[in-house]
């Protein structure tokens, strides 16, 4: 019998690709997650530029979590020159990407992957149903993006950040001003946690190698050492010896995979799984209430991960803006050299890999970016596969959404352009 489902275009997803999936005997014969968008070109148009130009370039990668290649960035051109922020810096750094992560994890929780769980087609069809559940998560959102105003000056493409710090100390005002919104939004994640769990989820369990930054003291985000689950630690600048990126013929995004050639994961539920015991005491809690049995396996939880994750994130932010106190420069006098530097931090996707050489004048010779996505597009191909024996036996509208969910679990993102994927399923 020949199977085939088209999906002409999948919502909810940043860039272009197409999905193939061709099944024999009952049996995944061939799965290719096809990524036919233009490349963009940033590593190569970043050569040539002066390095205070790079964080607000590598920001327009994405317009969801632009803090993220703005981090990578400019941690890399640090250890280029070989210096280190001060600590209130590198407080308002975590507090900036607090307010990313919280603005990112609700867009996907209530607005992308829960109408699949829900059974919605969209966030518009989930809001006509259940209004006050996309009231919370709108409500969510702004409170991170008010974060990324009143530190970066905009909440996409922020202006603020720079190799050595800020151009300048945001007012200490508009950031105390947050703190009742952010004490109601830190009981409405743990509420989001509890709603989390009850939500009905397809069965797929995964035996991953789990990969994310590890910190000793503190959830690690902007610094620390890269973990897997095998063992393996290593420190940020050893990073391509262990990961290696491939050209693949019918992509023109990157394929990473481990020095042993296997797929590995990146992103919420890797940094659940290696990284809870540095929750701070809410998150900790709520991962508690929430039922979860460690390490979790279901790509499809990662909803849960990043519930747990916006509880943390909303706790922190508290911390932070309570704590928040002006202190010395806002930024480093750069003292120029030639040099060659390694930077990673953990956007909400996942790990997000930067490396970059410089000449005596500043400006870049070598650019190199990794994102999250790159990395985990093997893993997405290879769940397909596990997930295939599933699609054959469903009807075709249930195929098609739980195939289409499962890639959208991983909130991919292919670039920040057109929404469109293609599915084909064909049982020869």
């Amino acid at each position: 019998m020949n199977k085939t489902i088209e999906v002409p275009a999948l919502a909810r997803v940043e860039g272009e690709g197409g999905l193939y999936i061709g099944i024999k005997d009952g049996q995944a014969a061939e799965i290719r997650l096809d990524i036919y968008e233009p490349p963009r070109f940033f590593e190569g148009f970043l050569v040539g530029r002066y390095l205070q130009e790079v964080p607000d370039i590598t920001a327009r990668i994405c317009g969801i979590c632009p803090v993220a290649y703005q981090m990578s960035s400019v941690y890399a051109l640090e250890n280029a020159l070989g210096v280190t922020v001060t600590p209130p810096v590198r407080a308002l750094r975590r507090l900036m990407y607090c307010g990313e992560y919280i603005e990112s994890h609700a867009l996907h929780i209530y607005l992308l992957q829960a109408p699949d769980l829900l059974g919605h087609e969209s966030a518009l069809s989930l809001a006509a149903v259940a209004p006050e559940v996309v009231k919370t998560a709108l409500r969510l959102k702004k409170i991170g993006n008010q974060i990324l105003i009143a530190i970066g000056g905009r909440s996409v493409h922020p202006v603020n950040v720079c190799v050595g710090g800020f151009y300048r100390w945001p007012d200490s005002e508009p950031l105390k001003k947050l703190l009742s919104d952010l004490e109601w939004g830190l009981e409405a994640a743990r509420e989001c946690v509890r709603w989390a769990a009850t939500l009905p989820y397809p069965e797929l369990e995964v035996d991953y190698e789990f990969v994310a930054l590890n910190h000793p003291h503190e959830y690690g985000v902007i610094e620390g050492v890269i973990w897997s689950s095998k063992g393996r630690k290593l420190p940020i600048a050893e990073y391509e010896k262990a990961y290696i990126e491939s050209h693949v013929k019918r992509s023109n995004a990157l394929h990473s995979h481990a020095v042993d050639g296997n797929s590995y994961l990146v992103g919420p539920i890797s940094r659940l799984n290696l990284n809870h015991e540095q929750f701070l005491p809410q998150a900790r809690v709520a991962l508690k209430e929430s039922g979860l049995k460690l390490p979790l396996r279901n790509p499809y939880k990662s909803l849960i991960a990043r519930a747990v994750e916006l509880v943390h994130f909303y706790a922190e932010a508290i911390q932070l803006v309570r704590a928040y106190q002006p202190e010395g420069a806002a930024h480093l006098e750069l003292k120029l050299k030639a040099g060659e530097g390694a930077g990673a931090t953990e956007a909400p996707r996942g790990l997000l890999y930067h490396r970059y050489q410089i000449d005596e004048q500043g400006c870049v010779l070598f650019a190199k970016i990794t994102p999250p996505t790159a990395q985990n597009l093997p893993r997405i191909e290879a769940d397909l596969y596990a997930l295939a024996p599933q699609l054959v036996a469903m009807p075709q509208e249930a195929a098609t959404l739980t195939a289409e969910h499962l890639v959208r679990s991983y909130d991919p993102c292919i670039s920040c352009a057109t929404h469109f994927l293609k599915l084909k399923i064909e049982v020869k």
